[in-house]
């Protein structure tokens, strides 16, 4: 404990822990007080996880020793467990492997911590996920209640059979910070890549679990529990991957929407001063940012007494007692009830600001450009909206009352001026509703139509994309531009590219709209960039078998860096095919393409100039984040 809050007083006065950990930046009095918990569990994880990079990077060690056992037996010393073997695919994998302790009754909204160890582990067979965390659907009508389990903190790590210090991906799940789990299988962007680099995907707690917050939370626990799990994870990694066959020092982290976001956050981590300590490569796919306010504000603060009440806890007053003594499935009702009261498409829960791990707005941080790792790879969908967006825009006179509930906190000037930046008088009618080809600057652009919509509900559909994925992540390539950083971009255009339609893409299984050229490219450039930090896949994959002249130069195979200056996006895109009818889940339908005659197109884009302007907007949306905030 001694030597915990030494360092602690380091960080309070900005000193260097390590060669590899900068000084933080102008500390806040939370990270100096030894009485707070996240302080106390960032100072440890620094601590820590520097002296394990200390040691792996002596002259007498290397990676000689990061390997399997011949039993696929680890030991954790709280736990051993043993893999399963797939002889047919070659790739081995560890399921529902425990890398925190259960996050129940008094450990509730409190930082995570290593099991309590055991002096001879029964090995137990890593054949199963672990259980879901406690799960809660977005606001829409009609969603089902998804009963979970808050001893959840488990992951799952998936390796090719005698692996020996590979780089290793880390793969951080979607779902609004209030779904999803780790089931996702990672066989098959493995093999796609010549099982040149290890999976690990990851549980975090979610909802009201994982991202309760007021002062109340802040002072008697920790806000951005889910954020704190996910780095405790990453520390996991660094600590234990050796025994899978992974190189701690070679990590990529990942992750699709909330997933992407996460990555943002860990990105800008501790005002962006941990630099390579957890990770030096990011991959992030649509990238969400939902308001980030601070964590005693009035909205996550009212949040905080509404799932009380919920719960059958005070509205008011001295409240976190009445919640740590609840029992699970109350709990889990409350959470649900809270999110279903959110804004169409919302949940009702996500990080904040708590001057420990996140210290500023996204926007503004991403903007000075403080962020940890050293290459990115950021992309989003092209039609990331409809799925967020009430689909019963008809008029202008809708779109507004729409924008009122969306952004609360701007003035009826604000909203006419996003109103202004998206010009678009049309109604909404039956059609013609058709794919955008990205370069038109006149009426057929993103702000106008796509096969799920025209008109003003086209104009919102947009306007809740750009301002909640595509902009972010034309920051996040922005901040990742300067100096020794490097950022890489690109769209995920495959008919119909709604959000998170891309994941089959990378993962599998691809459905029938992705050609298995399409789907080995986009795996490739995953692949690429986890193992050399570029994107770029040669003209022969880039094009695919199936092409006229498969070595023909393809923009993927020299993938231009971001530059503020002359900001570029690869294109990843099909044509031909054969049409068929698809209908989303929000009943639209739209048409998809399968074989035969599917054939890649990858191209490369003016991200400026992209659907119409985007530069031009994404510039607006930042001017607006303090107010909305983001």
């Amino acid at each position: 404990m001694a030597g915990l809050k030494w360092i602690v007083s380091q960080l309070a006065v900005g000193l260097i822990l390590g060669s590899t950990v900068a000084a933080l930046a102008t500390p806040t009095p939370q990270i100096a007080d030894t009485s707070d918990d996240a302080a106390l569990f960032l100072s440890e994880l620094i601590h820590n996880a520097t002296e394990i990079e200390a040691d792996l990077a002596g002259p007498e060690k290397g990676l000689l020793g990061c390997s399997q056992s011949q039993s696929l037996v680890v030991d954790l010393g709280y736990a051993k467990y043993q893999g399963a073997a797939d002889s047919a695919s070659g790739v081995n994998s560890w399921k529902g492997i425990r890398y925190a302790a259960a996050p129940t009754g008094s450990l509730r909204w409190k930082a995570p911590r290593l099991p309590a160890s055991q002096g001879e582990a029964p090995i137990t067979p890593a054949t199963t996920t672990g259980p879901i965390c406690p799960q809660a659907y977005p606001s829409v009508p009609g969603v089902p209640f998804i009963p979970g389990n808050e001893d959840c903190l488990f992951l799952n790590v998936y390796a090719p059979a005698d692996a020996q210090g590979l780089p290793v991906l880390v793969w951080i799940h979607g779902g609004g910070y209030g779904l999803g789990d780790a089931s996702q299988d990672m066989t098959e962007i493995i093999n796609a890549n010549n099982k040149g680099f290890i999976v690990v995907a990851i549980q975090y707690r979610l909802g009201a679990f994982g991202f309760l917050a007021s002062s109340e939370v802040k002072k008697r626990g920790v806000v951005n529990a889910g954020i704190l799990d996910q780095a405790f994870a990453l520390a996991w990694v660094k600590q234990f991957i050796c025994q899978f066959g992974g190189n701690p020092l070679s990590v990529t982290i990942s992750g699709e929407s909330a997933g992407a976001s996460s990555v943002m956050y860990h990105g800008t981590a501790a005002d962006g001063q941990l630099g390579t300590l957890l990770f030096d490569k990011s991959i992030a796919a649509s990238p969400y940012l939902p308001f980030q306010y601070g964590y005693h504000d009035a909205f996550p603060t009212s949040k905080y007494y509404a799932f009380s009440q919920a719960a059958g806890c005070p509205s008011s007053g001295d409240v976190f007692a009445c919640l740590v003594s609840k029992d699970s499935d109350t709990l889990q009702q409350a959470n649900f009830a809270v999110t279903q009261q959110a804004t169409y498409g919302y949940w009702a829960f996500w990080p904040v600001t708590d001057k420990v791990y996140i210290t500023d707005r996204a926007s503004l941080q991403l903007s000075s450009k403080r962020v940890n790792g050293r290459k990115l790879l950021v992309g989003h969908n092209a039609n990331e909206g409809p799925l967020f967006v009430p689909p019963t825009i008809q008029t202008e006179s809708d779109l507004v009352g729409w924008l009122q509930l969306e952004f609360p906190n701007l003035s009826p000037a604000q909203i006419s001026s996003i109103l202004a930046a998206n010009p678009n008088s049309a109604a909404t009618s039956s059609g013609p509703l058709f794919e955008t080809d990205g370069l038109s600057a006149g009426y057929a652009n993103a702000v106008n139509v796509s096969q799920d919509a025209n008109g003003q509900q086209q104009r919102g559909n947009n306007i809740y994309a750009e301002a909640t994925f595509v902009c972010p992540s034309y920051w996040m390539a922005a901040a990742y531009s300067k100096g020794p950083n490097t950022a890489y971009h690109y769209q995920y255009s495959v008919p119909f590219a709604w959000h998170g339609a891309d994941v089959a893409a990378y993962f599998g299984p691809a459905g029938a709209n992705l050609g298995a050229d399409f789907a080995l490219a986009f795996r490739r450039v995953w692949g690429n960039f986890v193992t050399t930090g570029n994107p770029s896949i040669s003209n022969a994959v880039a094009n695919g078998a199936g092409a006229v002249n498969a070595n023909a130069a393809n923009a993927a195979s020299a993938w231009p860096a971001w530059s503020e200056a002359q900001p570029k996006l690869v294109n990843l895109n099909q044509t031909g095919g054969t049409p068929y009818e698809f209908v989303t889940q929000w009943g639209v339908p739209v048409t998809h393409f399968a074989q035969p005659g599917l054939k890649n197109a990858i191209s490369v884009a003016n991200a400026n100039t992209w659907e119409g302007g985007r530069g031009d907007r994404c510039a607006f949306y930042k001017s607006l984040a303090p107010s909305i905030p983001a």
